[in-house]
């Protein structure tokens, strides 16, 4: 029998969004707001940072119609000669791209096998919301998940590794900055995006939130437009010119990575109603239109 997550978000306290979307009162201090619902409708990866070593990147593309030449979402098979990869690492993405090129089942990840999505790779989910308050902040994704950032706290000085690790955050002007580490290795699938790079013990991600205006905002809009698949969504105004939300984001681990990379998410404002959802290990993969290669018993328990 299949095991089966029911996710129902119930917020209890208030949150005070301000009208004009760039500032609100969390306690006494005066703070960006980012409150409301954001969204990224984008896939299979990060944007590629303006400069500088970047994530690795599909190597499937769109051949024919508008998307061509952008990421694929039916083959999700990793650049494994990215610079950034060690050997062992760069052999752990081959080894994931193979059973996408193989034409059967979609390689398992986290998101369609219902393990918690560590970041970076729970950054990708197509909405977010964020809820700010004095001692914490926390992110909900619409794939169910929710991560608590403490605010204006340290780590501790021994990490007890976890799902999302240990996050802490404080306010750097009109920046918010979350620094994560103490993220769980011992665990099934762990990913630090949708084509098997993994991750060790000594991942540290770096993230960092500012509102920017749409001038701002379009040379990330542009670069994930160019890369990534664009999803068809009816949430969304893509001809929207008011405040965007961008992370730009840093990702280091010795372990793996040759040197840090960088990525960004460009969100905008999403109109799109907080769903209830639902994780069961359903082995359909509804973006990439096959299976996903999820455990099967030689007969049934029952």
């Amino acid at each position: 029998m299949h095991r089966q997550v029911i996710f129902i978000l119930s917020v209890s306290w208030a949150v005070v969004a301000a009208t004009d979307g760039t500032s609100q009162t969390v306690g006494t201090q005066s703070v960006p707001d980012f409150s409301g619902v954001w969204g990224h409708p984008s896939l299979p990866g990060f944007e590629p940072p303006a400069s500088g070593p970047g994530p690795v990147l599909n190597k499937v593309r769109v051949r024919t119609g508008p998307q061509s030449g952008r990421s694929a979402i039916t083959q999700l098979v990793g650049d494994y000669n990215n610079a950034i990869l060690k050997p062992q690492a760069a052999e752990a993405v081959k080894k994931f791209g193979e059973i996408e090129l193989s034409g059967g089942l979609a390689s398992p990840t986290p998101i369609n096998q219902c393990w918690p999505a560590p970041p970076p790779l729970s950054l990708l989910n197509t909405e977010m919301q964020m809820i700010q308050q004095p001692h914490q902040i926390m992110i909900l994704y619409v794939s169910y998940e929710v991560r608590h950032v403490r605010m204006n706290e340290p780590h501790p000085a021994r990490v007890t590794p976890s799902w999302y690790g240990d996050s802490v955050g404080h306010y750097d002007g009109d920046t918010l900055v979350i620094d994560t580490v103490g993220i769980k290795t011992d665990r099934p699938l762990a990913m630090v995006d949708l084509f098997g790079t993994p991750y060790t013990e000594a991942l540290h991600v770096v993230e960092r939130y500012r509102l920017i205006d749409y001038e701002a905002a379009k040379d990330g809009l542009e670069r994930d437009a160019k890369e990534n698949f664009q999803l068809d969504v009816g949430w969304i105004d893509r001809s929207y010119k008011g405040k965007h939300l961008q992370l730009q984001f840093t990702v280091e681990d010795e372990g793996v990575f040759t040197i840090p990379w960088s990525a960004t998410i460009t969100y905008r404002p999403d109109s799109n109603k907080w769903p209830e959802m639902i994780c069961a290990e359903n082995p359909h993969w509804y973006y990439a239109g096959k299976d996903a290669l999820v455990p099967r018993a030689d007969k049934l328990d029952f």
